[in-house]
């Protein structure tokens, strides 16, 4: 019913993409055009940002299934849309010696437009992104990182649970970085507190699944709070090489549901510095241990390699495996390969791959392999105006049934970026 004027919206929203270089030709705050200059503020400079994006989503969401009208009954498949994101943003800067602080944030409004699949504009919504830095005496013997994280998506930290479900999510963290002597030894110990709570986006759990992982009704007994502890070192026994090691306790409260409260401990060792000039390699290797399971522990590891083709284009691969908790199942490890590629050419065209490969190995016989490709060009116009675009796919495995976490996701997306 709503099908024409959810094209006429999106073809509007398009226009305006394409009349940005205009509006971005006339005259910025203080009467001339200073490009992405920003607002000084002290030291810093303070920018403002907007960020448009369309992008095609095959597994997007939950909707009602065709000819349906009631908006409270929806499709027990993901099914495909065109998306619009409308991402208005700051970023602040405060550089300095003694105190120094960033902030960037936006809000997103993600508008399903009914193009694919009519009935999916009731799914719009709204995600944003905020992550704040504040270091103190940064040079001295000891100093002070105060940070928080906060984001709302449909991306999950859950490795469990799959498509169609929203994510709150807010880190709170205090880092003080000890550097005796001559800063060849650094200790740091750190602290974080965290939360992420579930909300489903579909009201029917998919096809053959019965478990909480995939059924909207349970979908909140992931909801848990992580009070994180450790200490990390690093020295530097030689000027371009460091021995670093890890010790990480994690105590994990799971808000609803049944599942235990988890007590994660994990501590790993070894090298990290330059092999040759152009060439960096970080290798380290320790334990992983559940102490509120019966389960036995696991190694857990990191073998990375990074190479620097040319002054402007970057390769790296690697190798890490970890171990952490997750409702209804306990714990999962993770046995990750991955592969990244930049290079910057002509100094305004970014060319940028990364692949990855996830093989998830639940407590029990759940087992998960999921695949991540991402690529695309991004474009400097001008010092204010940056294009981009890329295609996304993510592929996701299960032993165990279920629509939700066993699918294939293609993204592609056109997006251009105004900072003042």
């Amino acid at each position: 019913m709503t099908q024409p004027a959810n094209k006429w919206r999106a073809l509007s929203l398009l226009a305006m993409v394409a009349s940005w270089p205009a509006f971005g030709q006339a005259p910025a705050l203080g009467g001339s055009n200073t490009g992405g200059n920003g607002i000084k503020v002290g030291d810093g400079r303070l920018h403002a940002t907007f960020d448009f994006e369309t992008r095609y989503d095959s597994a997007a969401g939950y909707f009602p299934p065709p000819g349906n009208t009631d908006p409270n009954v929806v499709s027990d498949q993901l099914s495909g849309e065109a998306l619009l994101h409308i991402r208005p943003g700051l970023r602040l800067e405060l550089p300095g010696k003694k105190v120094s602080l960033d902030l960037k944030g936006h809000a997103d409004y993600v508008h399903y437009t009914g193009l694919f699949t009519p009935g999916s504009t009731a799914t719009s919504h709204v995600q944003a992104l905020a992550d704040l830095n504040i270091a103190f005496n940064k040079e001295g013997q000891i100093g002070v990182e105060l940070g928080d994280n906060f984001q709302r998506s449909d991306r999950t930290r859950s490795a469990a649970i799959g498509a169609g479900v929203l994510s709150l999510f807010n880190e709170l963290r205090l880092r003080v970085p000890l550097r005796p002597g001559g800063g060849a030894i650094e200790v740091t110990p750190q602290v974080a507190w965290g939360m992420e709570l579930f909300q489903p986006m579909g009201a029917l759990a998919p096809v053959g699944c019965g478990g909480p992982e995939c059924d909207p009704a349970q979908v909140n007994s992931f909801d848990y709070s992580d009070l994180r502890a450790g200490v990390e070192g690093r020295w530097r026994f030689l000027p371009k090489t460091a021995v670093v090691a890890d010790v990480d306790f994690k105590l994990r409260d799971y808000l609803n549901g049944d599942t235990a409260n988890a007590l994660v401990l994990q501590g790993k060792a070894g090298l990290a510095g330059l092999v040759t000039p152009k060439i960096a390699v970080t290798a380290t290797l320790g334990w992983g241990q559940d102490l509120g399971a019966a389960t036995p522990g696991t190694l857990i590891a990191q073998l990375e390699g990074s190479y620097l083709v040319s002054p402007t284009t970057t390769l790296k691969a690697g190798y890490a495996r970890t171990l952490e908790p997750v409702a209804a199942f306990g714990q999962f490890r993770d046995d990750r390969g991955y592969l990244e590629g930049q290079a910057l050419l002509g100094g305004r065209l970014t060319l940028r791959a990364t692949t990855a490969m996830d093989f998830l190995s639940f407590q029990g016989d759940r087992r998960d392999t999921l695949f991540k490709l991402d690529f695309g060009p991004q474009y400097q116009f001008q010092k204010w105006l940056i294009g981009g675009a890329g295609y996304l796919l993510n592929t996701r495995t299960s032993s165990a049934t279920g629509a939700g976490i066993n699918y294939s996701r293609h993204e592609g997306y056109v997006r251009m970026t105004v900072t003042y």
